[in-house]
């Protein structure tokens, strides 16, 4: 009975990261309507994506820090409600600066809680059962992809983005209740300090993570924060489809998040590896070869089954590589938030400034130093470690 008490526990962390990634990357598909509604350019509309992101990297190193000792059942049934008050207010927002404000509030939810649900797994399971529970957790991710941002994005064509801000908070709520309820109590096994978080950069398997996850997350960012105007201007695919869309590409990287758990568990080198690689062959050609609907829409469906497959390669990646990992994991959700916002500020910027096709090779560029920083490292240091 305990043990399954602990997989509801797994499953509420799950609910928690697939609503805050679901939030972070909504405006992606209400871009244009939420745009022409507050009067901005889809470029400058980019920074609902960008705020949360750059607010989510400070809190990623700084909340475990400042909370010290608190039992992190408290602090992540906080972090819910913060990110309820954030959703709430960006549906009742009547400017984008004032949008912009309740935006940051959902950043600095997601880096909080992002922050130590990576490092949970281990401690709700046996350690033979962590590969499956992080599959579970960093599931969260790819369903908010298949479920979350599509679905939000069809709401919002037949209704209006601010009642989709609106649900979202409603969920938040429902989600904060069901943390408290089935989470543990859970006093850090030893306080996170800012010393440590610099240390973990001294370890090789850490530094290499890190990087490797900004190149790729700021050039996944850089061109898929523009997915919409992509798919339409590129493949000749009409707006009202694109939802569809965006819940096959979801589909897609939930299949990658499994098969990706399975592989990780067995090689951490191999799968993290084939990320960088497979995303700059896919990224790169869409311009040539996207160009109709039907090769567009493969291309992304193959985009959407490696990204999808990230967040668990590299948490494993970490917990066997890390000295701490907990200050490693909020590092890394660090680096991860800051990512997303620096990707699609600079992909806004590149937008408005040249063309679409330029500004998903200044992205496959991104991935190509993914593949050297990898390509780089021996294979020993990751796979020859012990999940911690």
């Amino acid at each position: 009975m305990e043990q399954q008490a602990r997989w509801w526990a797994v499953i509420a962390v799950m609910s928690g990261i697939f609503l805050l990634v679901t939030a972070e990357q909504l405006p992606i598909g209400l871009l244009s309507q939420v745009a022409l509604d507050l009067g901005v350019t889809e470029g400058t509309a980019g920074l609902m994506v960008t705020v949360p992101g750059v607010v989510a990297a400070l809190s990623a190193p700084l909340l475990p820090v400042a909370v010290g000792r608190l039992d992190r059942r408290v602090m992540l049934t906080g972090l819910m409600i913060i990110m309820t008050l954030g959703s709430v207010l960006s549906a009742m927002a009547e400017s984008f600066g004032l949008l912009l404000a309740a935006r940051a509030l959902i950043g600095m939810s997601i880096g909080g809680f992002w922050a130590i649900a990576g490092s949970i797994a281990p401690r709700l399971v046996p350690e033979e059962k962590v590969a499956r529970a992080m599959t579970i957790i960093f599931g969260g991710v790819t369903a908010a992809s298949v479920l979350g941002v599509p679905l939000g994005t069809l709401l919002g064509d037949i209704s209006s983005w601010r009642w989709v801000f609106g649900g979202l908070g409603a969920f938040s709520l429902l989600t904060a209740g069901l943390i408290w309820l089935w989470l543990p109590t859970l006093p850090p096994r030893e306080p996170v300090r800012l010393g440590m978080l610099f240390q973990q950069v001294f370890n090789r398997g850490v530094r290499v993570a890190v990087l490797t996850t900004a190149c790729v997350v700021v050039g996944h960012f850089v061109a898929y924060t523009f997915i919409s105007p992509i798919l339409q201007n590129i493949s000749g695919i009409e707006q009202r489809n694109v939802s569809t869309l965006l819940l096959l590409y979801g589909a897609a990287g939930l299949i990658g998040n499994v098969v990706a758990g399975m592989k990780a568990a067995r090689n951490p080198y191999a799968a993290v590896l084939a990320i960088p690689v497979l995303l700059l062959l896919v990224v790169a050609s869409f311009p040539l070869l996207g160009t109709r609907p039907v090769s567009g829409v493969l291309l992304l469906m193959v985009w959407g089954a490696i990204f999808g497959s990230i967040s668990v390669s590299i948490q494993t990646w970490i917990l066997r590589t890390a000295p701490n990992t907990e200050a490693a994991t909020a590092l890394m959700a660090f680096v991860f938030n800051m990512s997303i916002g620096l990707g699609a500020l600079i992909g806004g910027r590149v937008v408005d400034a040249t063309s679409l096709p330029t500004t998903m090779w200044a992205a496959a560029a991104l991935f190509l130093v993914g593949v050297v920083l990898v390509g780089r490292t021996p294979s020993r240091l990751v796979n020859g470690g012990r999940i911690r």
